[in-house]
C-alpha cells in the first residue's frame, strides 16, 4: 500500500509549450473561503475486510501554516502533509512520508513542492520549483513544460475545496491540474451526488466524488477511489475509500482544528 495515495485525491494536466504563454502569464485570483492558516487535520488510515474487520495501518496529518518566505514577492501558505505507519505495520512495511507545498495565497498555485517518501524499501526525494511565468517546473532531474495554474498533489486538494459545487449535477466532471514525478496526469473529479456519512467524529452531510486519473489524454479509473467531503463552506475530506483486491483501504478524518468556518454539515455527534 502506498501512502502517497493519501494525498493523491485529484488531478488533470496536459503539457503545453512554455513559450506559448510565458510572455502573457498573469496570476489569477481565486476566491477562497474554505480554509486559512491554522487549519490542522488528522486522519486514520486502515484496512477493512469482512474477515479481518478494521486493521489500523497508520495516520496522516495535514497542516496549513503561514510563513515569512515569499516567492516572486508573493505571500504563500506552507502546507505540510505527513504519513506514518503504526508500530505494528512498521514490522513489515514501515512508512514515513512528508510532503510540503508553498502555495500562493492569491492564486492557489504551488511555487515549491518538497517530497520525502519512505515506504518499505522504496525511497523517493524530490524538490520541484514551479516557474509559472516561464511555464516550466524544475525537479531534481528534469525541467518540464507546464500549463498555467498547474497544481502539485498537496495544493490540488486545497484548490479543489474552493470550487463551488452548489449546482453540481450527478456525473458532472471538474478538472484540477496536477504535476507529480516529472509526469503528466489527466484527471477529473466526478461528482457522484450527496450522502449522509457516519464517521467516528459524527454524522455529516457530504458531497461525494470519484477522482479519475490517467496519463496522456485518455481518461480512466486507474486509482479507484471515492471521496466524501462536508457539504458546507469548509469542504473537509472526512472519508476516502480505495478498493483493493480483498477489502478496502480507508482514510477517515479523526480530528480537526483551526477551520475557517463552522462545520454546519455535521448533523449528529
Amino acid at each position: 500500500m502506498r501512502f502517497t495515495l493519501i494525498f493523491r485525491f485529484l488531478a488533470i494536466i496536459v503539457f503545453l509549450p512554455s513559450m506559448a504563454f510565458s510572455q502573457e502569464f498573469q496570476y489569477r485570483t481565486v476566491e477562497n473561503t474554505a480554509f486559512d492558516a491554522g487549519e490542522k487535520l488528522k486522519f486514520r488510515v486502515y484496512y477493512e475486510a469482512f474477515l479481518t474487520g478494521k486493521v489500523d495501518a497508520g495516520t496522516a496529518t495535514i497542516e496549513v501554516d503561514n510563513t515569512n518566505r515569499k516567492f516572486n514577492n508573493r505571500e504563500v501558505y506552507h502546507i505540510v502533509g505527513v504519513g506514518k505507519s503504526t508500530r505494528a505495520f512498521d514490522l513489515f512495511f514501515p512508512v514515513r512520508d512528508r510532503f510540503e507545498s508553498f502555495v500562493d495565497k492569491q492564486a492557489l498555485v504551488p511555487h515549491l513542492f518538497v517530497r520525502r517518501t519512505r515506504e518499505g524499501s522504496y525511497v523517493k526525494d524530490d524538490d520541484v520549483t514551479f516557474l509559472h511565468e516561464e511555464g516550466v517546473a524544475i525537479s531534481r532531474k528534469k525541467t518540464k513544460p507546464i500549463e498555467p495554474f498547474i497544481q502539485d498533489i498537496m495544493s490540488a486538494l486545497f484548490y479543489a475545496r474552493t470550487i463551488d459545487f452548489a449546482d453540481a449535477q450527478k456525473g458532472q466532471n471538474f478538472s484540477v491540474n496536477f504535476f507529480l514525478d516529472d509526469s503528466a496526469y489527466v484527471s477529473v473529479i466526478q461528482f457522484q451526488g450527496r450522502e449522509v456519512v457516519e464517521t467516528s467524529l459524527g454524522v455529516f452531510n457530504c458531497l461525494v466524488f470519484m477522482p479519475m486519473v490517467a496519463t496522456g489524454e485518455v481518461f480512466g479509473n486507474q486509482y479507484p477511489m471515492t471521496l466524501w467531503v462536508t457539504d458546507d463552506k469548509n469542504k473537509l475530506p472526512v472519508l476516502a475509500k480505495s478498493a483493493v483486491v480483498v477489502g478496502a483501504v480507508k482514510m477517515e478524518l479523526i480530528k480537526y482544528s483551526g477551520l475557517a468556518n463552522p462545520v454546519t454539515a455535521k448533523i449528529k455527534k
